[in-house]
């Protein structure tokens, strides 16, 4: 029986394994549909969020058009923009640099 042949494999470009793990955020849109205590109650009841977390929240979507609600990976942020959309609300990713 003859040993294996050693292989040598290609080193990950350290560059690409952090781009890969950037922080993404979930960014949830104001718009004329929902009522600011409706997207208050959204935080509350999908985040956990307290309060005032979540009063905060809503009043920047109110005021600023928009709110950075979430970061994480990509695929967590994927599912709270889903989520999202399930609750009605308008919401998109981007990166967390971006």
């Amino acid at each position: 029986m003859t040993a294996p042949t050693p292989v040598e494999i290609e080193d990950t470009d350290l560059d690409d394994l952090v781009q890969l793990e950037d922080p993404w955020v979930t960014i949830v849109w104001n718009d004329p549909v929902n009522l600011m205590s409706y997207v208050a109650y959204v935080f509350r009841n999908y985040f956990g969020y307290d309060d005032e977390k979540a009063h905060e929240l809503m009043h920047a979507v109110h005021a600023e058009g928009r709110a950075i609600v979430s970061t994480g990976g990509r695929e967590q942020m994927e599912r709270h923009v889903q989520a999202m959309h399930e609750y009605g609300l308008w919401a998109t990713l981007d990166r967390a640099d971006a």
